[in-house]
């Protein structure tokens, strides 16, 4: 049992959201000792991304989670004594997937914009995984969402570009952003579409006994 637990993600979003839940949290973040090792240690985060065909939206993005779980444990491991290992490791991955297109986060402005026309006046997938696990016991759930974009025009997609809004962000923008006036509807987890599916991961939080509706981070 532990009261808190740690979040191995450097997402702002899923930060918010645990805090919201009122779950205690520390963050697990790669050793920024110096700025050529965080450099290194992104870089191979970013590796972990890396596509590979013939898998599918849900197969990719369940593989991502996972071999960011195992970063994770082996940042864990490193910290020695330091580490509290009664307490959960949460891992997450967010994947958009448009038709058997799989679109991560843009590389530059050029695709940013690619990705905001083809998604322009169609439904979508957003597909979000997470994994929860201690020295005992790994659980993995997936939340599936679909989500509308209306029809943009060529200077709403011009503005949009211009700030930046897209930069690491999987499919180009966030549910809760500058994009929402042009999402005429979803279906699903609004949160998880966000990053962090309230709901699953409260579920699966209870069951590492991690309190849900407490206080916010350590």
């Amino acid at each position: 049992m532990s009261d808190f637990l740690y979040l191995a993600s450097q997402s702002p979003r899923r930060q918010e959201l645990l805090a919201q839940m009122g779950v205690k949290f520390k963050l697990l973040l790669p050793d920024a000792k110096s700025p050529a090792r965080l450099h290194e240690e992104l870089q191979a985060l970013e590796a972990l991304e890396a596509y590979q065909a013939p898998e599918s939206a849900v197969q990719y993005v369940q593989r991502v989670t996972q071999l960011k779980y195992q970063a994770a444990r082996l940042r864990a491991q490193s910290l020695g004594a330091k580490f509290d290992d009664r307490a959960p490791i949460l891992c997450a991955d967010t994947t958009v997937c448009l038709g058997q297109r799989l679109m991560g986060k843009p590389q530059d402005a050029k695709e940013a914009q690619a990705m905001i026309r083809a998604l322009s006046g169609q439904t979508h997938r957003v597909y979000t995984s997470v994994i929860v696990g201690n020295s005992k016991k790994v659980v993995q759930r997936l939340s599936r969402s679909w989500v509308t974009m209306a029809p943009w025009s060529s200077s709403q997609m011009a503005s949009y570009v211009d700030s930046k809004e897209w930069m690491g962000k999987a499919g180009g923008y966030a549910i809760q952003g500058k994009a929402s006036s042009l999402i005429s509807s979803i279906k699903g987890s609004y949160s998880g579409i966000m990053g962090l599916p309230v709901f699953e991961v409260s579920e699966v939080l209870r069951g590492f006994g991690v309190e849900v509706l407490r206080t916010s981070s350590l």
